[in-house]
C-alpha cells in the first residue's frame, strides 16, 4: 500500500471515530445538558447538531477539506485537555465545577487554527548563506514555490510578493513548481503571469512543473501545454527535464516533476556537463536526493512539501518514504539541499507546523 494511500485510509479511520468521540465530548457541556433535559438521546443529537454546524460554517466559507482539518483539530485538543484534566482530577481527588476539559479543548483549538490561519497568509523571507570552491563569485537566487494561485492571494497579491522579491535585487528567479492548481482560473493565472514578466532581474525568472502544474485534474483551465505558453509569453523560462548554461557562470537544471513517468534520471541530465562550473537543481518534490548527490550536482531547490504544514502530522512524508525531507537547508556530500515550506498553500487555510515563505539564498564562490 503507498504512502498516501496509507495516510488517506488513515484519516478516514480517524475521521470517523473522531467525529464519534467529539459527539460524545461536546455532550457533556453545559448548554448541551440543559437543552436535552436530561434525555440522551437529545443530547447526542444536539451535540451532533453543533459539531454539523461548525463544519458546515467552515466548509461553505473555506472548503470542505479546511472543515475537516477544523474538525481534526478539535478531536486532537479535546484528547489533550482529557489528558490533563484526568492528571488534575487525580492531584485534587474530586472533580471540577466547570467543564474544564471542553473550555480548554475549544481555547486551544481557535488559538491554534487562528495562528495557523495567520502563519499560512503572512508571507516572510528566509534567507540562507552558502560558499562554494567553484569559480561563480557572489549569486544571489530567489526562490518560492507552491503558489497555487487562487488559494491564498489572486493575482494582485501575488504582484505585490513579486514586488517585495524584486526588491532584494536577486540575479535570479525560481519557481520550484505547482504555480497553478486545477482551481486556478485563467483571470489570476495570466495577472500573475504578466505580474512575473514584469520583474526586472538580471538572469530573469525560471519555472520548473510541480505535480499540479500538468492540469490533469479535472476542472484545470491551464493543462501544461497553455499554462507553459502563457508564462513564455511573459518571458519566463520553463525547464523540463533541460539544463542551461546562464551567462557562462552556472548551470540551471530544471527537472520533470517525479509523477511524470518520462522523467529523466538526474544522472542523465548532468552528462556532458562542465563539472567545474556551478550546477543548481530544481526538483519540486525532494525525493531523490541521494541520486542529486551522486551526480555532483551542487545546489538542489525544492517545495512539495510545504514544511510539513499542520502538527503534529509535520514528518509524515519521511515517515512513509515519500520525501527525503520535509523543511529547511541539508548537506549530502557535496551537494547543498533546500526545502521551502511555500510561498502559499493547496486549499488547506491554516499552517500550524510551520508558515508561507519566500527564499532568498546568496551562494559565495571563488
Amino acid at each position: 500500500m503507498s504512502g498516501w494511500r496509507i495516510i488517506s485510509t488513515s484519516l478516514m479511520i480517524g475521521g470517523v471515530l473522531g467525529a464519534l468521540y467529539l459527539t460524545a465530548a461536546v455532550r457533556r457541556f453545559g448548554f448541551v445538558k440543559l437543552l436535552s433535559r436530561g434525555k440522551k438521546p437529545l443530547g447526542w443529537l444536539i451535540s451532533a447538531a453543533v459539531i454539523g454546524a461548525v463544519f458546515g460554517l467552515v466548509t461553505l466559507t473555506m472548503s470542505y477539506i479546511n472543515g475537516v482539518i477544523v474538525l481534526l483539530h478539535a478531536v486532537l485538543f479535546f484528547l489533550l485537555s482529557g489528558l490533563v484534566m484526568r492528571i488534575v482530577k487525580a492531584v485534587r481527588r474530586k472533580e471540577t465545577r466547570l467543564y474544564w476539559q471542553g473550555i480548554l479543548a475549544v481555547s486551544g483549538t481557535v488559538i491554534c487554527l487562528a495562528a495557523g490561519y495567520y502563519l499560512c497568509h503572512r508571507v516572510k523571507q528566509t534567507d540562507y548563506s552558502l560558499t562554494t570552491a567553484k569559480e561563480l563569485g557572489t549569486l544571489k537566487i530567489a526562490l518560492f514555490a507552491d503558489s497555487h494561485m487562487g488559494s491564498t492571494f489572486d493575482g494582485e497579491g501575488f504582484a505585490r510578493h513579486m514586488e517585495t522579491i524584486a526588491q532584494q535585487q536577486p540575479d535570479i528567479v525560481i519557481i520550484a513548481g505547482d504555480f497553478i492548481d486545477s482551481a486556478s482560473d485563467t483571470e489570476t493565472v495570466r495577472a500573475a503571469c504578466r505580474a512575473l514578466g514584469d520583474m526586472d532581474v538580471k538572469y530573469g525568472v525560471w519555472f520548473t512543473y510541480g505535480n499540479h502544474d500538468s492540469g490533469r485534474r479535472r476542472g484545470a483551465e491551464f493543462p501544461e501545454g497553455s499554462l507553459e505558453a502563457e508564462l513564455e509569453a511573459c518571458g519566463v523560462h520553463v525547464l523540463a527535464d533541460e539544463a542551461e548554461l546562464i551567462d557562462g557562470r552556472f548551470y540551471l537544471i530544471g527537472r520533470k516533476d517525479a509523477s511524470d513517468k518520462s522523467r529523466a534520471p538526474i544522472a542523465e541530465l548532468t552528462a556532458g556537463l562542465d563539472g567545474s562550473k556551478f550546477m543548481i537543481v530544481s526538483d519540486h518534490q525532494p525525493n531523490d536526493y541521494d541520486n542529486e548527490a551522486a551526480a555532483g550536482v551542487d545546489l538542489v531547490l525544492s517545495g512539495h512539501t510545504h514544511g510539513g504544514q499542520l502538527f503534529p502530522a509535520t514528518f509524515a512524508g519521511e515517515w512513509f518514504g515519500m520525501n527525503d525531507s520535509t523543511y529547511g537547508y541539508e548537506r549530502r556530500g557535496d551537494t547543498d539541499f533546500i526545502v521551502t515550506s511555500g510561498i502559499s498553500d493547496w486549499n488547506i487555510q491554516f499552517k500550524t507546523g510551520t508558515s508561507s515563505e519566500y527564499v532568498v539564498i546568496t551562494v559565495n564562490g571563488q
